[in-house]
């Protein structure tokens, strides 16, 4: 098992992080805040996909006006999108957002973020720290020459203990930048210097497969490290596909389990069935099922119920049949076309715990 750094506990409104708490998912609405309807429809199904935590962006006074509505009607915390206007911070507060999320490398002085803080101690606002390569302070560009780990370490740094020196402590830090290895760097000098809690992700990762490896290989070699309180996969996409890819990642370091984690073999000259058409059927029919199960669907008897043993339930496939086993034993002969109904029958009444 992966033990996870220690780090001292906040709240984003009800939600929990650092400590002992899972690590959250979070992610970000990419809908125009201000259209309520569009917003919150996005919120549910973001919600529905495990999301514990969304951002929404105010750029706009419009934005501001709906953040009570928004708020009000919203089944996870909201936090507020901050950037270049400081009063826009304040405006959100007021407005009952559950964090806000500055950098203060673009809200400009330093007095301001003062103030800042002060009004989200006054009304137990929680803040996140973001700290990006895209907008570090011109002194640490000028120290190291270009956005590096150890310069988005200590612009987080110098930040996080100004906020402890002004008497606030409800926040978590964010360092984030699209070159994975400085990113990885950076998180790591912070880990080791405070408790502090940490938000985690690749910034402007991309979109498809490549954006999604790249998400991967940072997010799970930082967590892998046991550094991560909360997590946001940065996706050029539909933001539930940051929700699932962010619990896919998890679930494979065994960190967080939500839904099915479906295993299937590669495709090979040994395999006697459609095995794609009959994962894709069964994942179609499983698709609502939110058990924490590992279901295996192996293509061969070389793999089968050997390979897939630690699976909870699942199908070993022969030529034009599979076996059906739960938690390692056969129980059940099934025809080919009969595969993805039986299984998904023996998920819908199996009541084990699950394995991690």
């Amino acid at each position: 098992m992966i033990e996870r750094r220690k780090t001292r506990q906040i709240e984003v409104g009800w939600v929990k992080v650092g400590g002992d708490a899972p690590i959250a998912v979070q992610s970000m609405t990419s809908t125009k805040t201000h259209d309520i309807q569009a917003t919150l429809e996005q919120i549910r199904r973001l919600y529905k996909e495990g999301c514990e935590i969304i951002r929404v962006a105010v750029p706009h006074e419009e934005d501001l006006e709906v953040l009570p509505e928004i708020v009000k009607n919203s089944p996870m915390p909201v936090i507020a999108d901050i950037h270049f206007a400081p009063s826009y911070a304040f405006r959100s507060m007021e407005k009952g957002v559950h964090g806000i999320r500055i950098n203060p490398g673009n809200i400009g002085k330093e007095e301001v973020v003062r103030e800042i803080v002060e009004e989200a101690k006054r009304k137990k606002v929680a803040i996140r720290i973001g700290v990006n390569s895209g907008s570090l302070e011109k002194d640490l560009l000028e120290k190291y020459g270009f956005p590096c780990g150890e310069a988005l370490f200590e612009s987080a740094i110098r930040w996080a203990e100004k906020f402890e020196k002004w008497g606030f402590y409800n926040f978590k830090v964010s360092i984030k930048g699209s070159n994975v290895l400085e990113n990885i760097k950076a998180n790591e000098l912070f880990a080791k210097y405070t408790d502090i809690p940490l938000h985690i992700g690749i910034t402007e990762a991309g979109m498809g497969t490549k954006g999604i490896v790249k998400s991967s290989v940072g997010i799970g070699i930082l967590l892998y490290k046991g550094i991560g309180d909360t997590i946001r996969v940065s996706l050029t996409d539909d933001p539930v596909v940051e929700v699932q890819t962010a619990y896919a990642i998890l679930q494979s370091l065994e960190l967080r389990r939500r839904g099915l984690e479906i295993i299937s073999c590669p495709t090979c000259g040994r395999i006697e069935v459609d095995l794609p058409k009959v994962v894709k059927e069964v994942e179609e029919k499983l698709k609502n099922i939110d058990k924490p199960l590992r279901v295996a669907i192996m293509g061969c008897v070389v793999n089968a119920i050997g390979e897939a043993k630690e699976a909870d339930l699942g199908l070993a496939c022969g030529r034009g049949f599979a076996w059906l086993f739960k938690e390692g034993k056969p129980i059940k002969k099934v025809k080919e076309k009969e595969m993805a109904q039986a299984l998904m029958e023996e998920v819908l009444k199996y009541d084990g715990k699950g394995k991690v």
